[in-house]
């Protein structure tokens, strides 16, 4: 199972470009998943539901399965949270898992910028960011070593990608 992620500081524009490179991606027909790491407490489930009275009453673990779909919710209650590459393990193995945040980890990323936001470029001082994907490419391409891309140019952010990931 290959993997790449997407990273950036806020409003970098980081959820736009994964969905759009999901949907590139799939159209070229490869199977993709994707983990998103949330740096805030988050609640898929909603209050009063048999699901979520479950989780209330103290399961550790809930699975709730339909006919269209299947969630698990697993509480930490405490218990710090899983590596990454424990969570990646639990997936079911699919061409390529899309990965947004995360910043420190290991894996190659693409780094979405995004000139209006005023933050400083992640890719000068972290080798795992092999692209960055700018709204203003020629104002990032002077300031690091790696190719840039236009954040917009979802085609080309897939190609790199998938070239660099074999697939």
């Amino acid at each position: 199972m290959k993997i790449y992620g997407v990273t950036g500081w806020k409003n970098a524009g980081k959820t736009g470009l994964m969905e759009r490179l999901v949907t590139e991606i799939t159209g070229r027909g490869l199977r993709v998943s994707t983990v998103k790491h949330a740096h805030h407490s988050f609640d898929v489930d909603q209050p009063g539901r048999d699901s979520y009275r479950h989780r209330a009453a103290g399961a550790d673990e809930v699975l709730l399965v339909s006919g269209t779909r299947i969630a698990l919710m697993q509480e930490l209650r405490g218990a710090p949270e899983p590596p990454l590459a424990d969570l990646l393990a639990r997936l079911t193995p699919i061409d390529l898992v899309l990965i947004e945040g995360y910043k420190r980890e290991d894996h190659p990323k693409v780094e979405a910028w995004r000139s209006s936001a005023g933050n400083p470029l992640i890719a000068p001082d972290d080798p795992t960011i092999r692209v960055v994907a700018a709204d203003i490419p020629a104002e990032v391409a002077g300031q690091v070593s790696q190719p840039v891309l236009d954040l917009n140019d979802t085609a080309a952010i897939a190609d790199f990608i998938l070239a660099e990931l074999g697939l």
